[in-house]
């Protein structure tokens, strides 16, 4: 049984039919993507996991069990946390606040104190900086900022939009590899990226979104090898 389904959701924005009939699934221990050009859709697929956005037809499954009607608090607390496009920090918290904030819907205090100390390892920035406002990080160190208060919720799947979003070459190498790690953790990843080869690098298996619909699906290395998605997203 796949941990995320989607089956068969729309969404509209308006009169705009923004999700036509979108068909996904993740297991469990999987990194699965979502690629596709900029309006296909893919950060409104999340965002309807995520339950900011309520579709108008179809089902979410979460564990085999629909996630309608619920809260996106409460999906939080159920183990699936989104980090959103463009980092979406708290600019004026410290670091640390800004970690804490991830923890909101836990109580105990010793664990989270052992997970903040846990992202202070798998980012050694933050830690050196935990006083430091988030506002005034590079681009980069607020993408590891969102991604460790992610952590602090303690996800089993974790919704990653646009992490290299205007990122330096090194630095989208550094995220790539840290989200790699996180994987190797035995956390289930739905990554929506624009860079195509990096994502279908990393991923187990891929997705490809076109004007709200899933055109394409296959292991990742199948795509790679694809001659449509060679020339439409790889640059060959």
């Amino acid at each position: 049984m796949p941990l995320l389904k989607l089956k068969d959701i729309h969404y509209y924005y308006g009169n705009i039919h923004a999700l036509k009939g979108v068909d996904l699934e993740v297991y469990a221990g999987e990194i699965r993507t979502l690629i596709g050009a900029n309006g296909a859709g893919k950060s409104t697929t999340l965002m309807a996991i995520s339950a900011i956005f309520k579709p108008q037809q179809g089902e979410i499954l979460y564990h085999g069990t629909s996630l309608a009607g619920r809260a996106p608090d409460e999906i939080v607390k159920a183990g699936l946390c989104q980090v959103p496009e463009g980092r979406r920090i708290f600019p004026g918290l410290t670091i640390q606040e800004n970690l804490e904030m991830g923890a909101y819907c836990r109580r105990v205090k010793a664990a989270i104190a052992a997970d903040l100390e846990m992202v202070y390892e798998l980012f050694p920035v933050l830690g050196e900086r935990r006083r430091q406002a988030g506002g005034t990080l590079s681009g980069g160190e607020q993408q590891m900022l969102a991604i460790g208060r992610a952590l602090m919720s303690q996800p089993q799947l974790l919704l990653l939009d646009e992490p290299s979003l205007g990122l330096a070459p090194l630095m989208v190498e550094k995220i790539f590899s840290i989200i790699e790690r996180i994987a190797g953790e035995g956390i289930t990843i739905l990554l929506v990226e624009q860079n195509a080869h990096a994502a279908l690098n990393l991923a187990d298996y891929g997705y490809v979104m076109e004007t709200g619909k899933i055109i394409l699906e296959a292991p990742a290395a199948e795509l790679l090898r694809d001659e449509r998605v060679k020339e439409a997203y790889l640059g060959e």
